[in-house]
């Protein structure tokens, strides 16, 4: 366990690379399909391009978080380091999520009972073409991700998990207009294509409140779970008395803790530090010991 170290930020530099490879193939595939979408009449792909386009700004505020936390890592301002940056970066990219999800839920229900005529053939083989490059996109971000998730540290990047999940989605979306296309050329249901726009929106909104919920948390320093403080009381009630206890996120995957003890003086502070070694969520440590009442 550190007692004095405040560097707390991921530092995820592959992952800020990958994302840079990922935002360029957005922003291409951006402009196909919300041009495609607009010329060949289909909600599903021009919902897509927009949705694309949101990512693309997502992506932005990605790489500046990565970018941001390095280059103030050493910056006395702040307290436990640039850790949350990733996490805030996450917590943005989730609000533009949500948004996209209700804008393309709105146009969608629109399209529903206001149909226009669509250019089957043009429309599907450009959203073939998106669906494409979200998978390359896909395996660009998710190897890395996926290490972070189940690696041995255990690290939780916020910020690249928003990246993926923005990919995620924009996969979602191709399929789905892929599908209402389809359907609608062979079988004349050309609701579907407005109806794919609606669910895709509806699912998009679901994992917009996933990340939410994960970044939230860390950013309003939510404490550690009561089960793991109960631990730590456990383990110095033998010694001393607990009168104050905070465990709190400092970024993705580190946590500080301030912990005020009465004691008798049969422990130093470095021994208590010692003590709490077991605990090795714990990444910074502030201990203060007063001396027992009755030793008074």
């Amino acid at each position: 366990m550190t007692a004095h170290q405040h560097d707390f930020s991921p530092h995820n530099h592959h992952g800020e690379k990958r994302t840079s490879y990922v935002l360029a193939l957005t922003l291409v595939t951006m402009v196909i399909e919300i041009t495609a979408g607009s010329v060949y009449g289909s909600m599903a792909l021009l919902a897509d391009g927009w949705h694309m386009g949101t990512h693309a700004a997502a992506f932005c505020i990605t790489l500046f978080a990565y970018r941001y936390a390095r280059a103030h890592q050493n910056d006395e301002r702040f307290s436990f380091g640039t850790g949350k940056v990733s996490v805030l970066g996450g917590f943005t990219s989730a609000i533009a999520l949500g948004i996209v999800a209700l804008l393309m839920f709105t146009e969608s229900l629109h399209r529903l009972f206001n149909p226009t005529q669509i250019q089957f053939n043009e429309a599907i083989v450009v959203a073939v073409v998106g669906l494409l490059v979200n998978l390359v996109s896909m395996l660009l971000l998710g190897d890395h991700h996926h290490h972070h998730e189940h690696g041995h540290d255990h690290h939780h990047d916020h910020n690249l998990r928003a990246a993926y999940m923005h990919v995620l989605a924009d996969a979602l979306t191709s399929l789905l207009a892929i599908v209402a296309l389809v359907f609608a050329k062979f079988y004349g249901w050309q609701w579907l294509d407005a109806m794919m726009g609606m669910v895709g929106a509806l699912v998009i909104g679901k994992w917009t409140f996933n990340l939410l919920r994960q970044t939230s948390p860390v950013l309003l320093d939510e404490s550690i779970d009561a089960e793991y403080r109960e631990a730590i009381k456990a383990a110095l009630s033998k010694t001393a008395r607990v009168t104050d206890l905070h465990v709190w996120k400092i970024s993705g995957h580190h946590y500080s803790a301030a912990i005020t003890l009465e004691s008798d003086g049969s422990l130093s502070v470095q021994q208590y530090r010692q003590l709490l070694a077991q605990f090795d969520k714990i990444s910074h440590l502030t201990i203060e010991v007063h001396p027992s009442p009755w030793q008074n």
